[in-house]
């Protein structure tokens, strides 16, 4: 039992390091998505994306870039710009721009694993795009398109009015209740997932043996981590979707549980397959077969996964030949010091206060105007129970460790 609830202490303590590590980052990308959100507008967004050319995705991927990176949001979006006559490639193309191309993924990304991952998330992402321009121009599946847009044709658009320039948001208090709302919105949106990935992340750092991982992950143990051969490298890239599909944890909260895999052995391809894969849990397919039918949703989680595996060996790959391969197991982020006095103190202390100037600002906009924001997502039921589970367990274990400590 001693042992039991010291690891519980040791889990929830971890948890609560990497969530401390990154606020801050959480803070700055999210203020960024609500400046953008509020201060550019969308309707030139739905007018250049009808077509299938280099144009209209590259302004599908520039629009994802500028967006929000929640998977559900961004399924919403996607769904919307869909509806409103968007090619099915400039659409997905903005899918996966705004789940893997925004900036406060790559901040975290930095924090938990270094830069050549941000570099594989970036130069990853445009390589998925790439591919699923390809796929869809060569399958060619016009049919399940037009049975999509006939599923969709009745649904309203939904869309929010734009109003005044960028210049007048910015010198009045109703436009910064509007970044403030969607600041609070990004937040209600990713929280759940980024508890349950951070709990989760700390229950496995302190209860999950390094025999599992090397028992799941091909080749992660020993000597053959650090040179891994392609079989194990192609192994550990298919299981990675397999492990986060197990997880239905967004991508914000797979990081650091991705950070775990890494400092187990896991090469860098398999990570990354494992990043990639937020869009193939099954919440999303069960969104996707709602807004398009089960052929579309199917067909696209096939062209998502066969995507990301390859994208990852390519990545994997390029960096061996540049010689700039990070090896895996060099450094685990649970042998840090999470709570130092440091930069990232000073900026999570900074990051708190905008915070709660924010939600200031969205609770006198929200009390002014009579208005709720209310968030729709598949699977969200199951996710608030977990997400409630998971509250209980951080808390208990950090009291014990307080406790403990006095």
């Amino acid at each position: 039992m001693a042992t039991f609830l010291e690891q519980w202490q040791e889990a929830a303590l971890t948890s609560a390091g990497f969530f401390w590590m990154a606020f801050w980052a959480f803070g700055l990308g999210y203020f960024i998505s609500s400046l953008i959100q509020v201060l550019v507008t969308k309707e030139r967004m739905k007018r250049t994306m009808g077509e299938a050319g280099a144009k209209s995705v590259l302004l599908g991927t520039f629009f994802g870039f500028i967006s929000s990176s929640c998977s559900f949001a961004a399924l919403s979006t996607t769904r919307a710009l869909f509806q409103k006559g968007a090619g099915l490639i400039p659409s997905l193309a903005f899918l996966l721009a705004s789940t893997n191309l925004v900036v406060e993924l790559g901040i975290v990304i930095a924090i938990f694993l270094g830069w050549q991952f941000v570099v594989g998330e970036y130069v990853g992402g445009l390589f998925l795009i790439l591919f699923i321009w390809v796929a869809v121009k060569a399958t060619n599946p016009r049919k399940m398109i037009e049975d999509a847009r006939k599923k969709n044709e009745n649904d309203g658009d939904g869309s929010e009015k734009e109003v005044g320039s960028w210049r007048e948001k910015v010198r009045t208090l109703e436009g910064w209740q509007a970044i403030a709302k969607k600041y609070v919105m990004e937040w209600q949106m990713v929280w759940m997932d980024v508890l349950i990935g951070f709990t989760v992340a700390g229950v496995i750092a302190a209860f999950v043996p390094d025999s599992f991982f090397q028992a799941l992950f091909l080749g992660s143990g020993g000597e053959q981590a650090a040179n891994p051969g392609f079989i194990s490298v192609l192994a550990q890239t298919l299981i990675g979707p397999f492990a986060a599909f197990l997880t239905f944890i967004g991508s914000m909260g797979n990081i650091p549980l991705a950070a775990l895999l890494f400092g187990q052995g896991v090469s860098f391809a398999g990570v990354m397959a494992f990043i990639f894969s937020d869009l193939v849990v099954l919440p999303v397919l069960r969104i996707n077969a709602a807004y398009y039918g089960w052929k579309m949703a199917l067909y696209i989680l096939s062209l998502m996964l066969i995507g990301l595996v390859c994208t990852s060996i390519v990545l994997h790959y390029g960096l061996v030949l540049l010689d700039m391969l990070p090896t895996p197991g060099q450094t685990t982020i649970t042998d840090q010091d999470h709570f130092k006095l440091n930069y990232t103190f000073v900026l999570n202390i900074i990051f708190l206060g905008i915070s709660i100037l924010f939600i200031w600002l969205w609770r006198s906009e929200k009390s002014h105007s009579g208005t709720h924001h209310h968030h729709k997502g598949g699977g969200k039921s199951l996710i608030k129970v977990i997400s409630g589970f998971a509250s209980l367990w951080i808390v208990v274990g950090l009291g014990l460790a307080g406790w403990n400590a006095l």
